[in-house]
């Protein structure tokens, strides 16, 4: 017997294909769906994530700018103390410069040279004085020149012939009336320590208050 099928069959498969087709597009929109969600809800976490190392660092920053400043206020008391204690100290070192000078003078001044006046301003000094012959005056520039520790630098600025009464006499004698500038070295730049004992030269001069002032003893005077 034949059986003959007298159904639509072909408009049935039509209609499930079409209906596979919009399962298949549904499906794809649901499943592309959940992975924007998802992925959208990764990259909130990940914003989220990324806020929070942002704060963080931003609190870090701070904490260090702060001790940043304090290490600058540190640094700058730190050197504030420094620059005191540079002073101190070198007004430890400086307070027996004129010890150091009036020594050296003695030590260094010839016979034949009696110094009136000593000033002195900083390190620079001004001496003036009187010698027998002009020979006198070099020796005494070359003793501070070479053989000097704590003197250097020496310059004549003047030296003239001047004629002086001597005391209890109406005689007047020839001498030369000098001026000369020195440079005294402190003594951390001095090599070495000044020689100790020293025997004054005739005429050894005697110290008043500052600036530095040395008057001649025995001088004869200027007439």
């Amino acid at each position: 017997m034949i059986l003959i099928n007298l159904l639509p069959h072909r408009e049935e498969k039509r209609r499930r294909r079409k209906q596979a087709f919009y399962a298949g597009i549904a499906m794809s929109v649901l499943v592309g769906g959940a992975i924007s969600v998802m992925g959208y809800l990764v990259l909130l976490e990940m914003g989220a994530a990324q806020q929070s190392r942002n704060v963080f660092l931003e609190t870090e920053i701070r904490k260090l700018d702060n001790q940043i400043k304090d290490i600058a206020s540190l640094r700058s008391e730190i050197d504030s103390l420094k620059a005191r204690q540079k002073v101190v100290e070198d007004f430890q070192i400086d307070r027996n410069m004129p010890v150091n000078l009036l020594n050296e003078l003695v030590a260094q001044t010839p016979e034949g040279v009696y110094l009136t006046t000593i000033r002195q301003d900083g390190q620079g000094i001004t001496i003036n004085g009187l010698a027998q012959t002009n020979e006198r005056v070099s020796e005494f520039l070359r003793n501070t020149a070479y053989k000097s520790t704590w003197l250097e630098r020496p310059e004549l600025i003047v030296i003239r012939a001047a004629n002086l009464q001597v005391q209890g006499s109406r005689e007047q004698k020839r001498l030369f009336d000098f001026t000369m500038k020195l440079t005294l070295k402190r003594p951390q730049d001095s090599a070495t320590k000044p020689a100790e004992g020293a025997s004054a030269p005739a005429g050894a001069a005697s110290s008043t208050a500052a600036p530095t002032k040395v008057s001649a003893a025995l001088l004869p005077q200027q007439g």
